[in-house]
């Protein structure tokens, strides 16, 4: 029995890490739970699941869910709040393996902790590796924890690369579907509107990572995920388009042999694989092999999609350019989130910030929350200036 807790139970990760327990109860039992803002869906999950602990981002959602659990008779389950109550649940002693699903930084610290304290993870949240990726990952050969990714195109590559060493990797790629505006004139990016910029032709996802996928910003930040996930250079790492996202990635050894894994496009089955390995286990989740008639590949436009190019540019400038480019990212899909700029003026802002912010290493974690919290003023800022208005800073988990 594999005993787990999810930051971020309420979001599609937590929800579909739930579904895949509920579908094998003999092996996994949930044992705390970080929900976020959502009170509702974390009062049926805390019914539903009986956590141990269960954190609510506020005090105030904290004390109104304790209520409505005291009423139910739950007064068994402890209810907690805030940074230090999430990482309460990362940490709980019987707790061992943890699914870090909170989206952007609000979940670093609490994932940072959970390998400190030898817990073996789940990697849904690429933000931690994007802004504090060196630091979590030699904390995890320091305690010899497991970093297993959930992001299916890096549970991808982490498949293929059960087929040869490290060492002889030659380049891996990742495959993008392009987003909804693969085919739209870039001289259209100004008028497009948050309706269309949601409309992602494959995944179904939160309202940040489906604009960052309409940016390619997404896959910006798996780039940089994947060069600390795997310890490979971001040379070695290249995107394709590929808009049937029937192939999730693709690995190319040193003898020019390339292996792809592809299977349904259901985020069940990479958390199966991370929660399960290194075993495998039957699941219903099939792939009609019939249907490989037609794969298109093609180069991304960096020139359209300038957010791919600026996360190549962070990662091999490194320091605080990483959390920059995260931080800046939220800052701005917020505020378009919102309709307070535009489309095109996403990656034209993260550019200034990025031009702003030094190469300087980050020793520890509270050097990157202060370089995160840094560039999200200067995103405000620079958005201010363009809009007269400093946008509220939406969290989407």
């Amino acid at each position: 029995m594999k005993r787990i807790a999810i930051l971020g139970s309420t979001g599609s990760i937590g929800r579909s890490t739930l579904s895949v327990a509920e579908s094998y109860p003999n092996r996994f039992q949930i044992v705390t739970l970080a929900a976020g803002r959502n009170i509702e869906a974390a009062f049926e999950q805390a019914k539903r699941w009986r956590p141990r602990v269960i954190s609510m981002a506020a005090e105030t959602d904290a004390d109104a869910l304790r209520a409505r659990l005291k009423k139910e008779g739950l007064n068994q389950i402890e209810v907690v709040h805030g940074a230090a109550g999430t990482v309460h649940v990362a940490t709980h002693c019987e707790v061992d393996f943890v699914v870090s699903a909170i989206v952007g930084v609000a979940g670093l610290e609490a994932t940072y902790e959970a390998v400190r304290a030898g817990k073996a993870l789940g990697l849904a949240n690429k933000e931690c590796l994007v802004a504090a990726g060196e630091l979590i990952t030699a904390e995890a050969r320091k305690q010899k924890v497991a970093l297993l990714p959930i992001d299916s195109e890096h549970n991808a590559v982490h498949q293929c690369m059960r087929g040869g060493r490290i060492e002889e990797v030659e380049r891996v790629w990742l495959t993008a579907s392009g987003g909804p505006f693969r085919n739209t004139p870039d001289s259209e990016f100004a008028s497009i509107t948050v309706e269309q910029a949601l409309n992602h032709p494959t995944w179904k996802m939160g309202k940040r990572i489906t604009i960052d996928s309409a940016t390619l910003m997404n896959k910006g930040f798996e780039v940089i995920e994947a060069c600390r996930l795997f310890h490979i250079p971001p040379s070695k790492v290249d995107v394709m388009v590929h808009p049937q996202s029937t192939i999730h990635s693709m690995v190319e050894f040193v003898d020019g042999s390339i292996l792809a894994q592809f299977s349904v496009t259901d985020m069940r089955l990479p958390i199966l694989y991370a929660l399960t390995y290194p075993e495998r286990i039957p699941s219903d989740m099939r792939f009609q092999v019939s249907d490989l008639r037609h794969l298109d590949f093609s180069p991304p436009d960096l020139k359209k999609f300038p957010c791919l190019r600026l996360a190549y540019e962070a990662v091999d400038a490194g320091g605080a350019k990483t959390v920059a480019l995260n931080a800046a990212d939220e800052v701005t899909v917020a505020a378009f989130l919102e309709g307070v700029i535009r489309f095109d003026q996403i990656p034209q802002i993260i550019e200034e910030v990025l031009a702003g912010t030094n190469c300087e290493p980050l020793g520890s974690i509270q050097k990157v929350l202060e370089a995160d919290a840094e560039a999200r003023s200067s995103a405000s800022d620079r958005i201010a200036v363009q809009t007269k208005t400093r946008p509220r800073v939406t969290s989407f988990v």
